[in-house]
């Protein structure tokens, strides 16, 4: 449910260095396919991956962030690349087994990280070694883009702008943002903070133009003091927009709040248009929507986003399932995450859960793609979504005496029917609203009955 309205009148587009007006009509066109989507794929997938948790032999932890573990043992990055490159070893057509279980998840964009924190890049860089190209002779990046394009999915390239490995990222001057060293003096002497400016926004054009045309860009991330100006963030978005005009990108290159473990709609109140096309609530879903604000939940499937053999936490399918329906009833987007292995090959448990969802999503998708949120407070029994003149009806428990009472007059509801059988079901007028009487038998899981409306 979503309750208040922003007025944009009109956004900045960067382009070449300059803001150029964007009418709401033509921002609209740009969003369209990210708004009827509804549900992503997130790849973390790196270094990271092969270590899977272990330190020279020892568990780092058994919850939370994996992909961190070089900050979080304290590793300078020639120890971490000893330890962690003879580790990633990418198995054969690994690309093609993500994309198809996207596909089958009923996902419509992929999400990849092609630099994480760790500075190790899955494409061929001319700026450095440190790729995959340079240790293990493929382009990474090239094999997801071309598996997930075969699939007739969107793809979208998570790219950090910190780099623990390059030996110019003052760690000092960035110091709202995490590094292995911090505390410690710079192992190579004093640093440049533009010479890696310059090799951030190569890096980042080389992406944008090798691959084309990229759907989403997905920065991560700023910290007050450390962001916006800090990362030259117009002059790269000038550059990112010239390459691909159409590309929507996330917030995190100029702002990112405070994460709300209990109720992260702080996020959709502290968006700014200039800041970004979308903002991101992390592992939590926001309490309410937000009209005017759009919005990705991003989320992982255990409490990690890098692989860890150390974390068994999984998420239930149906609580991930759920998950999803929640934050379209509230007009968010669900980026779920998958962490493969070192060779790629992605947990069962993801698997799993990625099929499920599929499995629901092929008999009721049309009560997500394209949805907006729901037009009235949260009900006990589930979650709605609407679309044109059809509000459905998700029944995460169906009330005991089989009566879903609304907040709507009869002569604004035409028909009721079970989405997934087309079995009608009976209206009738209450005090207050309508009664939907259900059928005693239902699909599983989450049935959704399907609301027609009257044309007005």
């Amino acid at each position: 449910m979503q309750i208040r309205l922003l007025s944009i009148l009109m956004m900045g587009v960067l382009l070449t260095g300059t803001v150029i007006a964007e009418t709401p009509e033509e921002r609209d066109a740009r969003m369209a396919w990210w708004r009827e989507a509804r549900f992503g794929m997130f790849v973390h997938w790196g270094l990271y991956s092969g270590l899977a948790g272990t330190w020279k032999e020892k568990a780092v932890g058994t919850r939370g962030g994996m992909e961190w573990i070089q900050n979080s043992v304290g590793a300078d990055t020639w120890d971490y690349a000893r330890e962690a490159v003879p580790r990633f070893r990418p198995a054969p057509e690994f690309a093609d087994a993500w994309a198809q279980l996207a596909r089958e998840a009923g996902c419509k964009y992929v999400v990849v990280t092609s630099k994480h924190h760790e500075g190790f890049c899955l494409f061929d860089s001319s700026v450095t070694n440190y790729d995959a190209y340079d240790l293990f002779g493929r382009d990474l990046l090239g094999e997801i883009v071309e598996a997930v394009r075969a699939e007739e999915l969107r793809i979208g390239f998570y790219h950090s702008v910190i780099d623990w490995h390059h030996p110019q990222y003052d760690y000092d001057l960035a110091d709202q943002l995490p590094h292995p060293l911090h505390g410690r003096p710079s192992p190579n002497g004093p640093r440049d903070h533009e010479i890696y400016l310059d090799y951030l926004h190569h890096q980042a054009e080389e992406i944008m133009s090798k691959y084309g045309p990229i759907d989403v860009i997905w920065w991560d991330y700023s910290k007050e003091g450390n962001e916006g100006a800090f990362w030259r963030a117009d002059e790269l978005m000038s550059m990112v927009r010239r390459k691909n005009p159409e590309v929507i990108s996330n917030n995190r290159l100029y702002h990112i709040p405070h994460i709300e473990r209990d109720d992260s709609v702080g996020r959709l109140y502290d968006w700014k248009p200039e800041q970004g096309d979308f903002t991101t609530p992390e592992q939590t879903v926001p309490s309410t929507g937000v009209p005017g604000v759009d919005w990705e939940v991003c989320m992982t499937m255990n409490t990690t986003w890098g692989y860890s053999e150390h974390d068994t936490a999984w998420k239930a399918p149906e609580t991930l399932l759920q998950t999803l329906i929640d934050i379209v009833s509230k007009g968010g987007n669900f980026l779920l995450n998958i962490g493969p292995k070192a060779d790629g090959s992605i947990p069962p448990e993801s698997v799993e859960a990625m099929r499920y969802l599929g499995r629901w999503m092929r008999v009721n998708g049309e009560a997500i793609y394209g949805t907006t949120a729901s037009p009235f407070e949260r009900p006990e029994w589930g979650r709605c979504t609407q679309k044109g003149d059809r509000l459905y009806l998700h029944l995460f428990e169906a009330p005991a005496d089989g009566k879903l009472i609304l907040p709507l007059a009869l002569n604004e509801v035409e028909s009721a029917s079970v989405l997934a059988s087309g079995a009608v079901l009976e209206v009738r007028a209450i005090d207050g609203g309508v009664e939907v009487s259900l059928p005693e038998s239902l699909p599983s899981p989450i049935p959704v009955v399907v609301l027609n409306r009257r044309a007005e």
